[in-house]
């Protein structure tokens, strides 16, 4: 069974990326988070992956992280969710973030996945909450150069989930730059959560 592949990159598509090993090309499908973060084709890429055997059909997944093929592997244990669905979910955000919608509750996270209702939704908050409390990631900021990148990163991926959550991109903007001053030293989970605390009261306060 391949568990990781270190060659160049050849081609990169809308969801796949051929990586050229010593003149053999692997078709690997892979989530907008991995296709985003590849090197250009001609370079070389090490790429995690998962193989799944389906109605005598082989299919490779790809992932840059470990992280993100962890999550792979748990998506795939819900039912009604295969490989191209598990994918769909992992484009949506990163794997901390998704654990967190999941501890959480937040639903709403997940519908913004292709494919992916409320029922579903709602199925793989209840049968992963035991599941994500175990899993370790590493870091979402490891390997950015500096203090001013790591704090863009976390904005952009706290952004992008309270959006997918329903919230508007201007009072989000807003949140964030306030919890970011009180609490500057937060990971990603707790910068959400802090927000999602204040968002909520402030739509408390305007129905109030």
């Amino acid at each position: 069974m391949i568990a990781k592949l270190k060659g160049r990159v050849d081609t990169i598509g809308d969801a796949w990326v051929i990586v050229d090993v010593q003149g053999v090309g692997y078709l690997l499908s892979c989530s907008r988070q991995t296709l985003s973060n590849l090197p250009s084709p001609g370079e070389f890429a090490e790429i995690f992956v998962e193989t799944i055997m389906k109605a005598e059909q082989l299919t490779l997944y790809g992932f840059l992280t470990m992280d993100e093929k962890d999550y792979f592997k748990i998506l795939v244990t819900v039912q009604g969710i295969g490989g191209r669905m598990a994918l769909s979910i992992l484009s949506v955000a990163a794997p901390s973030v998704l654990s967190h919608a999941i501890l959480s509750q937040q639903e709403g996270v997940f519908t913004q996945a292709d494919g992916v209702g409320p029922k579903l939704a709602g199925r793989i908050v209840r049968e992963l909450k035991d599941k994500v409390g175990k899993l370790n990631f590493a870091p979402v900021t490891q390997g950015l150069a500096s203090s001013n990148d790591k704090a863009h990163y976390l904005h952009q991926e706290a952004l992008s989930a309270l959006m997918n959550l329903g919230y508007r991109r201007a009072e989000v903007v807003d949140v964030l730059h306030d919890v970011s001053r009180e609490w500057p030293a937060l990971a990603l989970e707790g910068l959400i959560a802090h927000a999602l605390k204040k968002l909520s009261q402030m739509r408390g306060v305007g129905h109030g």
